[in-house]
C-alpha cells in the first residue's frame, strides 16, 4: 500500500513540476516579447513627441535676426516699433501653428506678442520673470519647460532663447508649442501611458486622472520651486495613485518595473483589469521629459498558464500511458487465471441457482397462501368492524329507548282519545267535530313519523358509500337522538354550523355514528360539571399545518368541545386505543373512539383530541371537502342554542 502511495505522490510531483517549469519558461519568454514590443512602441511614440516639439525649437533663435525686434528692445517705449514686432510675431505664429510667440525684456516683461490683439488674453505687459525658461534664457542658455499659461490657463511647451545686443543679453524670445498633437497620438501605444517632467510630475497622460500627479514624493524645496515658478498654475500636486518602483539603466536610459495587481486607481482601459503590469519608460532625447507605458501582463500570464496546463497534461498523459502499458501486462497475465476461475465459478453458480430456484418456488407458494389468508382476514376484520358499528348503533338506540318511548307515548295516548271522541261524534252525527279530530290524529301520526324516520336511517346496516354530506344535517340528527337527555341533564348546546355551510365527502350514515359517539361522550363527561356547555363549531386549519393526503378539494374541521373534567396528557395519548376508557367500570367498552377514528380514516379524514387551556375536552374531526364545495370557514351568523 505504501508503495502505491509513494508512486502516486511521485506522479503528482512530476505533473506539478512539469506545469511549473512550463509556466516559468513561458512567462519569461512572454515578458521578453512584451518588453520588446513595448520598447518598440515607446520608440515610435518618443519619435512622434520629439517631432511635435523639436520642429519648432529653433524658432526663438531666429527671432533676434529681425532688426525690428532688436530695435524694440533698444527703444521699448516707441509704439510704432511695438506694433511692427506684433505684426511680425503674429504672422510667424500663424505660419508655424504654435500657440504663441512673444518677446520679453531683460526684466521679464512681455513687450510684444503674437496674441497682442486678443484683448484680455494678450500677454503684452505681463511680468513672466518668475518663469524658469526666462531665467535660463536670461543667463544665456536655451530654456525648455512645460508650463500652464499664466493668462490662458492652457498647458504648453515653452522654448526660450536669449536675444543679445553684442555680448549683452537684452531680451528673451519665447515660443509656446501646443501639446494637442501629442494627446491625439496616445492610441498608437495601445496601453495607458504618461509623460513626466524633471520633477517627476505627470504633465500629459492617456488617463485624465493621472495628470498633474507626482510619481515620487516631492520634497519641500521642489514644492517651493513649483509654487514660485507657477508652472502648474498653483495646482495642488497629488501623489500618483499607483506605487511605481522603477530600475533605471543609465546607459540606455530605459526604465523598467512590475506593478502588482489589486492596487486602487487602476487604468480604466487597456490595462487588463487587476492583473500585474509591466512598466517601461525612457527619457526623451534633448528634453527633461520621461515617457512611461503600462502594459498588462494578463495575456502573458494566461499564455503561461495555458502552456503550464498543456505541459502538465502531457506529463500526465505520459504517466497514464506508462500506467496503461503496465496494467495491460498485468491484465494479460491474469486473464488465464481469471478464465479458469470463471469456469469453476460458473459450475458453482449453476448449482446455487438450482438450489435458490427451488427455495424461491417454495417461498412463492407460501407467500400466495399467506396473501390469501391475509385477504380473508381483512375481509373478516371489515365485517367485524361493520358489526361493531351496527352494534354500537343498536347500543345507542337501546340507551335512547326510554326517551323515544316517552316521545311516542304522548301522541299515542292522544290518538286513542281522539279516535274515541271521533266515534262518539260520528254516532251523534257531528261530522265537523269528527273531521277536526281526524286532522289532529293525522298531524300526530306525522309527528311520530318524524321521530321514527331518523332512527330507521341510523339503525340501517349498509356499506360505506361516500357522497356530498351536509355536516349540519348529520349534526342535527345526532342532536335529535340525544334531545331528551340534553334537556334532562340541562346541557346548553352552542351550535355554529348552518345548513349548506360545510359539505363533506363521506358516508352520511357513518358520519352520524361518529357524531353520536362524540356527543354522547361529551354528555357523559359533563355529568358532574357545574356548568354544562356543548359547543359545536366549524374551524379553519391552522396556517402551515399539512393538509389531509386524501383531500384534493380541501378540508373542513368540525370541533366538538365540552366543559367537563377533561383528561390527562397520558390519557390523551391512549384515547384511541381499543378497550381503553376513562369511564367507570362497566359503563363503556372503550371501542367508541377507536371505531370512530377508523370510520373517519376510511373517508380520508382524521380525529384529533386536545386539552384546551380553559378546561374540558376538544375533539376535532378533519374531513375532506366535497368536489365543488367552498373551503370551510368559521360561521359568521348568530349562535343556535338548544
Amino acid at each position: 500500500m505504501w508503495r502505491r502511495g509513494a508512486a502516486a505522490l511521485l506522479a503528482v510531483l512530476v505533473v506539478l513540476g512539469s506545469g511549473w517549469a512550463g509556466y516559468a519558461l513561458s512567462l519569461k519568454q512572454g515578458l521578453q516579447a512584451l518588453r520588446l514590443e513595448s520598447s518598440h512602441r515607446l520608440d515610435l511614440f518618443a519619435s512622434a513627441v520629439e517631432g511635435v516639439v523639436k520642429r519648432l525649437e529653433h524658432v526663438p533663435a531666429t527671432i533676434q535676426l529681425n532688426p525690428e525686434v532688436l530695435a524694440l528692445l533698444r527703444s521699448p517705449s516707441r509704439q510704432d516699433r511695438v506694433d511692427a514686432v506684433n505684426i511680425y510675431l503674429r504672422r510667424l505664429n500663424a505660419h508655424l501653428g504654435s500657440l504663441a510667440v512673444f518677446v520679453l525684456d531683460e526684466r521679464g516683461v512681455v513687450l510684444s506678442s503674437s496674441n497682442a490683439d486678443k484683448g484680455d488674453d494678450s500677454l503684452v505687459g505681463e511680468d513672466l520673470a518668475f518663469r524658469p525658461y526666462f531665467l535660463e534664457a536670461l543667463s544665456g542658455r536655451v530654456g525648455r519647460h512645460f508650463a500652464i499659461g499664466a493668462k490662458s490657463r492652457e498647458p504648453g511647451y515653452f522654448v526660450s532663447h536669449p536675444i543679445r545686443d553684442g555680448a549683452r543679453v537684452v531680451g528673451v524670445a519665447t515660443i509656446k508649442i501646443s501639446l494637442e498633437p501629442i494627446e491625439a497620438t496616445w492610441d498608437m501605444l495601445g496601453a495607458p501611458a504618461l509623460l513626466a517632467d524633471l520633477n517627476q510630475v505627470v504633465i500629459l497622460s492617456s488617463q485624465p486622472e493621472w495628470r498633474y500627479t507626482a510619481l515620487t514624493a516631492l520634497t519641500v524645496d521642489q514644492r517651493v520651486d513649483l509654487q514660485m515658478s507657477r508652472l502648474f498654475d498653483n495646482l495642488r500636486i497629488e501623489r500618483f495613485p499607483l506605487q511605481v518602483q522603477l530600475s533605471i539603466d543609465t546607459d540606455s536610459q530605459v526604465l523598467e518595473g512590475v506593478l502588482p495587481g489589486g492596487q486602487s486607481g487602476r487604468p480604466r482601459a487597456g490595462s487588463g483589469g487587476s492583473s500585474d503590469m509591466l512598466v517601461l519608460g525612457r527619457a526623451l532625447d534633448g528634453m527633461d521629459w520621461r515617457l512611461l507605458i503600462f502594459s498588462s501582463l494578463r495575456g502573458v500570464q494566461n499564455q503561461a498558464l495555458l502552456h503550464a496546463m498543456l505541459l502538465a497534461i502531457a506529463a500526465g498523459f505520459v504517466l497514464l500511458l506508462a500506467l496503461y502499458l503496465n496494467q495491460r501486462r498485468r491484465i494479460l497475465r491474469q486473464k488465464l487465471d481469471t478464465q479458469r476461475m470463471l469456469r469453476q465459478a460458473n459450475v458453482d453458480l449453476e448449482q446455487k441457482v438450482n438450489r435458490r430456484t427451488r427455495a424461491l418456488s417454495e417461498t412463492n407458494t407460501r407467500l400466495r397462501h399467506e396473501v390469501a389468508e391475509r385477504q380473508q382476514a381483512e375481509q373478516t376484520l371489515r365485517a367485524a368492524q361493520d358489526e361493531l358499528v351496527h352494534a354500537g348503533k343498536m347500543a345507542v338506540l337501546g340507551q335512547l329507548a326510554t326517551g323515544i318511548t316517552h316521545e311516542l307515548t304522548q301522541p299515542l295516548g292522544a290518538i286513542r282519545t281522539l279516535s274515541g271522541n271521533a266515534s262518539e261524534f260520528l254516532r251523534r252525527g257531528d261530522l265537523k267535530a269528527v273531521a277536526g279530530n281526524l286532522g289532529i290524529v293525522a298531524r300526530l301520526a306525522d309527528q311520530m313519523g318524524s321521530i321514527i324516520e331518523p332512527l330507521k336511517g341510523f339503525a340501517r346496516k349498509s356499506a360505506a358509500v361516500p357522497a356530498a354530506t351536509d355536516v349540519a344535517h348529520a349534526l342535527g340528527n345526532a342532536l335529535f337522538l340525544y334531545d331528551q337527555r340534553l334537556r334532562k341533564e340541562q346541557v346548553e348546546v352552542r351550535r355554529h354550523c348552518r345548513p349548506g355551510q360545510a359539505i363533506a365527502w363521506c358516508d352520511p350514515n357513518r358520519l352520524e355514528q361518529v357524531l353520536i359517539n362524540l356527543v354522547g361522550n361529551a354528555i357523559d363527561a359533563m355529568a358532574d360539571a357545574p356548568v354544562k356547555v356543548l359547543t359545536l363549531d366549524i374551524a379553519e386549519a391552522p396556517p402551515g399545518e399539512p393538509a389531509l393526503a386524501r383531500a384534493p378539494h380541501g378540508e373542513l374541521r368540525l370541533q366538538v368541545r365540552d366543559s367537563g373534567a377533561g383528561f390527562t396528557e397520558a390519557q390523551r395519548l391512549r384515547l384511541f386505543e381499543p378497550f381503553f376508557t376513562t369511564k367507570d367500570a362497566g359503563v363503556g367498552l372503550g371501542l367508541g373512539l377507536a371505531i370512530s377514528r377508523d370510520i373517519v380514516r376510511e373517508f380520508g379524514g382524521e380525529i384529533e383530541a386536545e386539552r384546551p387551556a380553559e378546561g374540558g375536552a376538544l375533539f376535532t374531526v378533519r374531513l375532506p371537502c366535497a368536489p365543488g364545495s367552498p373551503a370551510a370557514s368559521p360561521a359568521t351568523g348568530t349562535d343556535d342554542a338548544d
